[in-house]
Order: C-alpha cells, then structure tokens, then sequence
C-alpha cells in the first residue's frame, strides 16, 4: 500500500475517535444535567411545611422533679349517724345526694317505751323524796326527844343513819331519771356535720340495735388525696409542697398541697401515708381516683420536651433545624422533671435557643428541606 494512502486511513481513524470521544463527553454531561434537574426537583417536592407547634427550642429552665402519686379522694369531714338506743326506726326521709346542715333531724326511734322509762323515772323519784321527808320528820322528832331526855342516843344515830339512806336513794332515783331522759332524747338522730348523705344504711320500719349505722353524711367543701409514699420516699416528702393531680372525670389537672404526713409508717408494709389538700370544685366526689406528681426538688438546666428526644436508632437523637434542613444530633439525656405541666429532660450536648422538631412531627431523614407553614408566626 502507499504511504499516502496508509496517511489517509489513520487520519480516518483519529477522526472517527475523537468524534465517538465528543459524543461520549457530550451524552455524559446531559446525563449530568438531567440528574441535577431530577434532584433538584425531588429536593423542591420534599419541602416539608411546619407549623408553630412543630417547632420547640431548647432552653433553660427550671426543672421539678417529684414523685408519683395516687389514691383515692376522701373528704376530710365525714359521719355516721348511728342508733343509740334500740328500737323500731321512723321518720327517715333522707336519701343518697339530700342536703343536710348539722343539727337536722334525720330519723327517730320509736319513743313509747322510753317515754314510760321517763315517767317510771320521775315516779320512783318523787317516791323517794317523799321517803326523804318522812325520814327528816322523825329524825327531827328524835333529835327534839333526845333533847328533853326522854330517849336514848342512839335512836337519834338510828334517825341520821335513815335520814342518809333516804337522801342517798332519792339522789340515786334523780340520776335513774337523768338516765332515762337521755334516752328519750337519744331517740332523736340528728346530723352531726353539714354536707351531703352519702349512704342510706337503714329502712324506716326496721328494728335496728345500738350503734347500728342509719346514714353517712360527707362534707365535699373540703377534700383531700391520702397518698401512700415508700419509707425512702417519705423523706423527701415536706408539708406544703405542691403537686399536680389529674382526677378521672376531671378536664384539667387539679393543684393540690401537702398538708399532713403521718407520723407512723403503715404495719407491714412501712409505707406512710401523705395528705393532700384540693382546692374545693363542684365537680369533685369522694372516691374518685387522682394520680399525679409530688414536687420535691427544682433544679435549672437546658431541657427539652421529651417527647421531641427519639430513641428509634441504637443511641437517643434529636432531630435539629439547621438553615432549613433536618439535622439528626445524637444527645445524652440527664435529669427528668415537670415544668408548665410538660415532662421534660436535660440533654446535651447542645446550645441554648437551638430548634428542633417536636415529637409529634415524627422521624423524618437527615438532609430534609423544612419550612414553617405560610402564616405561621
């Protein structure tokens, strides 16, 4: 072959190469382009808008750790209207929720019998009165006698010693009275506090005994939380520390305020009890079951919600906003407690003011453009 024509084929092939060569660079780069375009518009879809609520910061403040509490609600004014004597019951109107003030009559006993014990009373007194008048008479007449020397003296100490003993049973025969109008009386049962029947324990008609329970009377405008704390707990436990009760029933958590602590630990199980004061509230019913937290120390440290630390991966995490994107910060958790009615926990590291989604956003991946919702202040 001639050389020109060997010059001729390799040109044709440097030429055919480097054109494959521009084709390759060329396809590359829109391929580039295309990428770029494709992330660019996945970054722009997955802009996730936020609310206020969304959004919290961590800052100091003031922690109250406590301990947990829980009973049930009593009132710190209650009675049993209980017989006396016995007898057939009469005259019981009141029912479960009736208003009554104290000093109201509630029911009675059949009084016949012991209206006649009162009578047979008064008679046997008015008996021996009479038996005190003969006996002063003749001691009178004797001590007259014995003056004159017509009898001896010792029928004047026989006249005394009459006199006494009549004296003596007269005196008896008043207290058998007493007695027995103290029992008439005791026919009459009557509310001792003021406050609302609670339990009807009775039937009119029924022939009930002594102490037999005829109704329960609670006073609702004062009522308290009776709390059983551990033996190492107690110590921490003060009068007039305050607590936060959530009441079933109750809308909102109710203040409440240490007012007494026994000062003997429970048999057996050595706990001690603690009473709780509760501000008065219509709503309110003794029984009612309250739990809550009893604050016992406060201490100030940069905390957030809790419920904004996730713990879904090996270590615990918050998720931060950074420049509009999702940062995930592993953190150390320190110490737990209350403040605004909001558990709380110190965690580091991290600086104050520093935002971070709360835990009802939920987990969201690192590198997500966040923004707050138009509108959202």
């Amino acid at each position: 072959m001639k050389t020109w024509m060997k010059w001729a084929v390799l040109a044709t092939l440097i030429a055919l190469l480097a054109a494959a060569g521009i084709r390759v660079v060329a396809s590359r780069k829109a391929q580039k382009t295309d990428l770029e375009t494709q992330q660019a518009s996945t970054r722009a879809q997955a802009v996730v808008e936020l609310s206020a609520s969304d959004v919290v910061q961590a800052k100091s403040i003031d922690l109250t750790q406590g301990l947990a509490i829980s009973g049930a609600l009593k009132a710190v004014s209650s009675a049993v209207v209980k017989a006396r004597v016995p007898g057939e019951l009469q005259g019981l109107s009141v029912r479960e929720g009736d208003q009554v003030k104290a000093g109201d009559v509630v029911a009675r006993v059949d009084a016949t019998e012991y209206q006649s014990r009162v009578r047979q009373a008064q008679q046997q007194a008015e008996s021996a009165r009479a038996q005190v008048d003969i006996a002063k008479r003749g001691f009178d007449n004797n001590r007259s006698l014995v003056d004159q020397g017509f009898i001896s003296k010792t029928a004047l100490d026989s006249s005394i010693a009459s006199l006494t003993g009549a004296e003596a049973n007269y005196r008896a025969a008043l207290a058998g009275a007493e007695v027995a109008n103290k029992a008439l009386e005791d026919t009459v049962l009557r509310a001792p506090i003021s406050g609302l029947v609670s339990q009807r324990l009775a039937q009119p008609g029924e022939r009930v005994s002594v102490d037999a329970r005829i109704v329960e009377i609670v006073d609702l405008s004062r009522l308290e939380l009776e709390a059983s704390v551990s033996a190492s707990d107690s110590l921490l436990v003060r009068v007039g520390q305050n607590a936060q009760l959530s009441v079933e029933g109750a809308p909102k958590p109710l203040p409440a305020k240490v007012v007494r602590i026994n000062p003997s630990a429970v048999a057996g199980s050595r706990a001690v009890l603690v009473y709780l004061s509760i501000a008065p509230d219509a709503a309110l019913r003794q029984g009612l079951f309250a739990q809550g937290t009893l604050a016992t120390t406060a201490l100030r440290a940069l905390a957030v919600p809790l419920a904004a630390v996730r713990t879904d991966k090996p270590q615990p995490y918050i998720q931060l906003v950074r420049d509009g994107l999702v940062v995930h910060q592993t953190v150390t958790m320190g110490s737990r407690g209350e403040s605004n009615g909001q558990t709380v926990v110190a965690i580091n590291p991290i600086s104050e003011g520093s935002s971070l989604l709360n835990g009802s956003v939920g987990s969201l991946r690192a590198g997500t453009l966040v923004k707050l919702a138009t509108g959202t202040q």
